[in-house]
């Protein structure tokens, strides 16, 4: 029997200046190196259940912030690239997902969409309500390098193992409570919710850091092997159901 590789959906920016849809080759390559297909998924696309039944996982990618208006929040002069398109694209996908079995990673910006997706809240600016003790991102344009907790018992502690983490951060909001069905995985020194995974679903976890960034920490590309893994034996499950 010929192998088919798991297809990995990954969300995204809207269109930029120049017309076009984009994410940062990390994305691909981790995806890629842990056995995936990547496969694009740009805002705007109007047949959601169509995308859920073609992809083997979908992986919410980085990005701009979201629009603090689809979860009550309050406007902020740091917030930038709000996309309207990309929000309501990816929060209905989100919304979608978490109602099926296809596993789901959330990196950055793709675990805020899960929190907001589920009913929770953000923290609109992390030096506002934590202060500078740790810094979550060196400017906007550049990433930085602090440690986390993991917490024990957790998912992602059988992955990565529990304890002390370091990871790269490279964002300046994150969830400001823990969602209804998700308990927290890491969190920071200063108390930033790092982590989350949702308990009922077959295999959610989303990431405040960007493990697609340390693709030589071999710690951190369990998660995408994982991941993938994850999706292949859904795959598989499926084509047996089908035949």
């Amino acid at each position: 029997m010929k192998f088919y590789p798991p297809l990995i959906g990954i969300t995204t920016s809207g269109q930029n200046q120049t017309g076009s849809f984009c994410v940062r080759r990390e994305y691909i390559d981790a995806v890629r190196r842990a056995g995936g297909l990547p496969m694009l998924l740009p805002p705007g696309e109007p047949h959601l259940a169509t995308v859920l039944e073609w992809v083997d996982g979908i992986l919410f990618s980085g990005g701009g912030d979201i629009d603090p208006a689809t979860y009550n929040g309050a406007a902020h002069p740091t917030i930038y690239n709000v996309n309207a398109e990309r929000d309501r694209f990816e929060l209905s996908l989100a919304q979608l997902a978490l109602h099926s079995d296809i596993p789901i990673l959330g990196i950055c910006r793709g675990l805020e969409i899960l929190v907001v997706a589920s009913g929770g809240k953000l923290v609109t600016h992390l030096p506002d309500e934590f202060g500078e003790t740790i810094t979550h991102r060196a400017q906007q344009t550049r990433p930085c390098e602090h440690s986390i907790q993991i917490t024990t018992g957790t998912r992602l502690a059988s992955i990565i193992s529990p304890g002390e983490a370091k990871i790269i951060s490279w964002h300046h909001q994150a969830a400001s409570t823990i969602p209804t069905a998700w308990r927290l995985a890491a969190q920071a020194p200063d108390g930033v919710i790092e982590a989350l995974e949702h308990e009922y679903h077959p295999w959610a976890i989303a990431l405040q850091w960007h493990p697609e960034l340390a693709l030589n920490d071999t710690r951190q590309q369990r998660i995408f092997r994982t991941f993938v893994t994850a999706a292949q034996h859904r795959k598989a499950a499926f084509s047996q159901k089908t035949g």
